[in-house]
């Protein structure tokens, strides 16, 4: 990684936000499920590949239909017959619609990102989300890392559209020195989202991938399992010619 990498931007869902087990297993419960949660975490799993596979195609469909995609596969996943398996999702995504269902953070993402402040550079979030990015953030704790958080609703327009970036970029350049959009990387959990959107506006992409899910495919993109690892892989590069 050249050495006038200044910023870092992360994607928020599935990146530095991940679905609560505990919460979704209460919820499902007076639908069947009584599963413990190493068999919800592996569900949800297959789930993020579905949910991955689908927005990665080059005809991806609406997000929201890849979305019922991701319900509809977990439900299925903790063994909710067919016939229950549409309202049990709808169940979920209606509490995640009163109450946000991805709460949980790994517990080592906030030593990675003291480590990358400490390291120097600036720290801020651009996500698709339903404009309520900002306060989960800060719900979660993470919010003294980052300078601000762009919300796709919020500011009118989603990933993978350039724009997002520049406002990204421009945030960056009303509270100080303002990079520019080659000295920013990207980290996000979504090819075709992520990877496609940070390139077409000039940032440097670095995809997240936990599974192993684009192992196959020979991706021209630099990638780690995730946001723990990042400072060690930004060291690695600074010191190697």
């Amino acid at each position: 990684m050249p050495s006038d990498l200044r910023a870092i931007l992360f994607d928020a869902g599935n990146t530095l936000v991940f679905v609560e087990p505990a919460r979704a297993l209460d919820i499902l419960t007076p639908f069947g499920v009584s599963a413990p949660v190493d068999a919800f975490e592996s569900a949800e799993r297959d789930a993020r590949l579905r949910l991955t596979g689908l927005l990665s195609q080059t005809e991806p469909p609406p997000e929201a239909d890849a979305w019922r995609e991701y319900f509809g596969t977990l439900m299925v996943g903790l063994g909710i017959p067919l016939e229950r398996a549409e309202e049990a999702g709808a169940a979920m995504f209606a509490e995640h619609e009163r109450d946000h269902m991805w709460t949980r953070t790994d517990p080592e993402t906030p030593a990675a990102l003291e480590r990358l402040l400490d390291d120097g550079y600036r720290l801020g979030v651009v996500s698709n989300a339903d404009g309520r990015m900002p306060g989960l953030i800060e719900q979660v704790g993470l919010a003294p890392y980052f300078e601000f958080v762009v919300d796709s609703h919020l500011v009118g327009v989603a990933k993978p559209d350039a724009r997002i970036f520049h406002e990204a970029l421009d945030r960056l350049a009303e509270r100080g020195d303002a990079p520019r959009a080659r000295e920013c990387l990207y980290v996000g959990d979504l090819y075709a989202v992520d990877v496609v959107g940070a390139r077409g506006a000039g940032l440097r992409p670095l995809l997240l991938e936990p599974f192993g899910q684009y192992s196959d495919r020979g991706l021209d993109v630099d990638r780690i399992p995730d946001v723990a690892r990042l400072p060690d892989w930004l060291a690695t590069r600074r010191t190697t010619p």
